[in-house]
C-alpha cells in the first residue's frame, strides 16, 4: 500500500509536505553506487495527492505514518539516557520498545543516512530491523523519529511500499524474497514510479513511520542548521500520540 495517512492528521501533514521525485546518483562518490536519492525540485502537495494519502477506514496502526508530539507517558530524557539498543516498556507502545540511538546530521545533505561500514552515503531506504519476508513485511514494527534540534530537518518517504516494488522487480518469485534496498534500486533504475514526499519536521516535531515497508530517510537540504534525531523502533498505538496541529 503508498504512504497512509490518518484522515485526521492529513491537514497538518499537508502543511508540511512537498511532493518531489527520485532518481538514481551514479556520480557522487560520497554515495553508494546505485544510491537513490530526491532530485531536489518540490512542489506543494496536490489536492488529489492529498486524497491519495487518506489511509482508509481500518488500516492497522503500524501501516500509518502520523505525525505527533510526544505524550506524557512517554518520558524523552529517561529514554534518551538509555544505552543504544536498551528496551523500553512505555504505555503508549503494545510490548517493548527499542532504543536506536541518535545522528546528528549537518545542514545541506540531501540525506542524512551513512552506511558505516563503507563510509558512503546509503541514500533512501529500507530498514531492516525485523528482517520480515514479503508475505509478512506488512507487519512490521514502526520507527518513532523525534527531532531534538537545534535546527528542522525532512523526513523523505517514497510513495509504494517494499511489496509493491518487491513484485516489480521479482515478479516470478517475489513471495520468497525478504524486501531489501537493493530492490528499491532496481526500481527506481528501471523506470519505476519516482514519487516522493518530504516532511518539515521542526525542533520538538515527531513521526511514526512504517520504514520497514516504506522507503525513506532524513534530510538536510535547503536548511542551515544542524539537527539530532532520535529514534525507536515499537508497536505504537495509533492513539497514543497527540497528532501535531
Amino acid at each position: 500500500m503508498p504512504i497512509a495517512v490518518p484522515p485526521s492528521g492529513l491537514a497538518a501533514l499537508t502543511a508540511r509536505a512537498e511532493q518531489g521525485t527520485l532518481r538514481t546518483e551514479d556520480r557522487d562518490p560520497a554515495y553508494e553506487p546505485g544510491a537513490v536519492v530526491p532530485t531536489g525540485r518540490w512542489a506543494p502537495l496536490t489536492p488529489a495527492a492529498v486524497r491519495h494519502l487518506a489511509a482508509a477506514p481500518g488500516t492497522p496502526a503500524n501501516l500509518l505514518t502520523q505525525l505527533v508530539s510526544l505524550p506524557p507517558a512517554f518520558d524523552l530524557d529517561q529514554s534518551l539516557a538509555t544505552p543504544t539498543g536498551a528496551t523500553l516498556l512505555p504505555a503508549v507502545a503494545d510490548g517493548p520498545v527499542h532504543f536506536l540511538g541518535t545522528v546528528t546530521s549537518p545542514p545541506g545533505q540531501a540525506t542524512t543516512t551513512l552506511n558505516h561500514l563503507v563510509g558512503r552515503q546509503l541514500g533512501v531506504h529500507l530498514d531492516n530491523f525485523d528482517r520480515l519476508p514479503y508475505p509478512r513485511r506488512h507487519l512490521s514494527r514502526r520507527r518513532l523519529c523525534v527531532n531534538l534540534g537545534p535546527g528542522p530537518r525532512y523526513l523523505l518517504l517514497g510513495h509504494h511500499d517494499a511489496q509493491h516494488i518487491t513484485r516489480a522487480v521479482h515478479p516470478d518469485d517475489h513471495t520468497t524474497r525478504c524486501p531489501h534496498t537493493d530492490d528499491l534500486r532496481q526500481y527506481v533504475a528501471a523506470g519505476g514510479d519516482p514519487t516522493c514526499i518530504r516532511l518539515r519536521l521542526e525542533p520538538g516535531d515527531a513521526y511514526l513511520a512504517p520504514t520497514e515497508l516504506l522507503p525513506h530517510d532524513g534530510s538536510t537540504a535547503d536548511l542551515d542548521q544542524p539537527s539530532t534525531a532520535a529514534f525507536w523502533l515499537g508497536t505504537f498505538l495509533a492513539d497514543a500520540f497527540p497528532a501535531l496541529g
